[in-house]
């Protein structure tokens, strides 16, 4: 087919956006430039919109100008581009995961509407295999993502109908293979050249349910990683549906954050020594508990004063800072980094010891950290800080609980297996912490009834602001 000059515009443009997004998402592989790539993968959505926007202007699919569809791609663009600017740049570092899993739904929600869209419009005229499968592919795959990741953005929120622990269904697995059934079936039966909305309503109201039967189940500790899985599963709904209009720029961009997303899954899977299949099965993890016990059994909690321990900061030769949750939770970013600028100053060598799932999401607290300006140079990943443990005169730990549990080493244990901080190794060991309260696994943490570890009970923001002012006048 001769292109016009204009379709080679398009085309060049949409082949543009598409190398801004790979460029783009290599250069988020390092915290020193993932700004700048993040900048660039906007950019080629950018040129991508403006492209097609301009292509649908010259050459209307009707032929004819339409100002009514016009009139909803221009309101839909300013709702949606608005409300997302809001919540973008008012959300808070530790709600990203639930704002996260909104997107994959809204992503997931839109790739599921076209495909359903295009098929409608064969009426009753069978489409060719490639449109065929990834139409019903898309329709399948952005259903299960759309109600899936509601379901899980709401367990992160602490929805009272989506509580963070895991929610069992009598008979929900059975429910959920059938339903898996249903949805196979029904797109054999549709690939084989039939053409039947009434099957495919039976496949998309199969696959909204089965989205939520899969998820509920499964424990607030795992949500992160389902999360990940479910924004793979975008990426493969949004490929589809460039499949289905056949559209590149759709096709590249879906491809890569479907890769993307699965490797990231893989990543956190392993980082929790827990693989994908048992976590989609239902695990461990039921949401934060408020209970007070004593961490580990049989132990005792030693509780150390904040004078004790600015004198154990001040003069040591060496401190490592374990950030967590807590931390997150508190925006005390900026108080760490004062606090470390301060023991630098005493002569202190700092480091950061970062989980690969700290704060609960890959690169989390890194982003976190950086946005307080700490070097980057003194975030260190767990495999380079474990071994500098065993000669750290003290281990700060603020608000990290499951990720240096020592209880991981031990099998049996909920959390056994999974790679952890090396906090115990310190010579000793400050823990600050608003309470006793567990972690996301829901398991004490063993780390407190050390006798190198005092407990110091503050909100990380105050705790650490108090600290400041306790060290500067030693």
């Amino acid at each position: 087919m001769e292109l016009t000059p204009l379709d080679a515009i398009v085309r060049l443009s949409w082949l543009a956006a598409a190398v801004a997004f790979v460029i783009g998402l290599s250069r988020m592989n390092s915290p020193a430039t993932a700004r700048n790539g993040n900048l660039v993968s906007a950019g080629g959505m950018v040129l991508a919109i403006v492209a097609t926007a301009v292509y649908l202007l010259f050459t209307p699919p009707s032929g004819s100008f339409n100002p009514i569809g016009w009139a909803v791609i221009l309101v839909g663009i300013a709702v949606g581009g608005g409300y997302g600017l809001y919540s973008a740049r008012t959300v808070k570092m530790t709600a990203m995961p639930q704002l996260v899993s909104l997107f994959n739904a809204v992503g997931g929600g839109a790739a599921a509407l076209i495909a359903i869209d295009e098929y409608l419009r064969h009426s009753g005229v069978v489409p060719g295999l490639q449109e065929n499968v990834a139409t019903v592919l898309g329709i399948a795959i952005g259903s299960v993502t759309f109600t899936g990741s509601l379901i899980a953005s709401g367990k992160l929120m602490g929805l009272r109908i989506t509580p963070s622990r895991p929610v069992i269904i009598p008979g929900g697995r059975i429910i959920t293979g059938l339903l898996a059934v249903i949805v196979v079936a029904g797109s054999l039966y549709l690939f084989t050249g039939n053409y039947s909305v009434a099957v495919m309503a039976a496949i998309l109201a199969a696959a909204l349910v089965f989205g939520v039967t899969m998820t509920l189940p499964i424990g607030g500790a795992d949500m992160p990683v389902v999360i990940s899985l479910l924004n793979s599963f975008t990426g493969t709904a949004v490929a589809m549906t460039g499949f289905v209009l056949n559209n590149p720029v759709l096709i590249i961009a879906g491809a890569l954050v479907g890769a993307s997303g699965a490797i990231l899954t893989k990543l956190m899977a392993d980082a929790m020594n827990r693989s994908i299949l048992s976590i989609m099965l239902g695990g461990f993890g039921g949401g934060d508990s408020v209970a007070g016990a004593v961490a580990g059994p049989g132990g005792s909690v030693r509780e150390v004063s904040l004078d004790d321990a600015a004198i154990q900061l001040a003069y040591a030769s060496s401190v490592i800072v374990v950030p967590g949750y807590g931390l997150a939770v508190a925006q005390a970013q900026h108080n760490v980094r004062e606090l470390a600028e301060l023991l630098e100053s005493r002569g202190v060598d700092v480091k950061y010891a970062i989980h690969p799932v700290a704060g609960r999401m890959p690169g989390h607290m890194n982003v976190l950290l950086a946005e307080a300006n700490v070097p980057y140079p003194q975030l260190k990943e767990m495999e380079d800080i474990n071994p500098e443990f065993d000669r750290c005169d003290v281990a700060l730990v603020i608000g990290a609980n499951d990720v240096t549990n020592p209880a991981a080493r031990h099998p049996g244990s909920p959390v056994s297996g999974m790679p952890i901080l090396d906090v115990d190794h310190a010579k000793n060991i400050i823990v600050m912490k608003r309470s006793m309260g567990r972690g996301y696994a829901g398991i004490d943490n063993e780390l407190y009834s050390n006798p190198k570890t005092g407990m110091l009970f503050a909100d990380a923001k105050q705790g650490l602001a108090d600290l400041i002012n306790a060290v500067k006048v030693l």
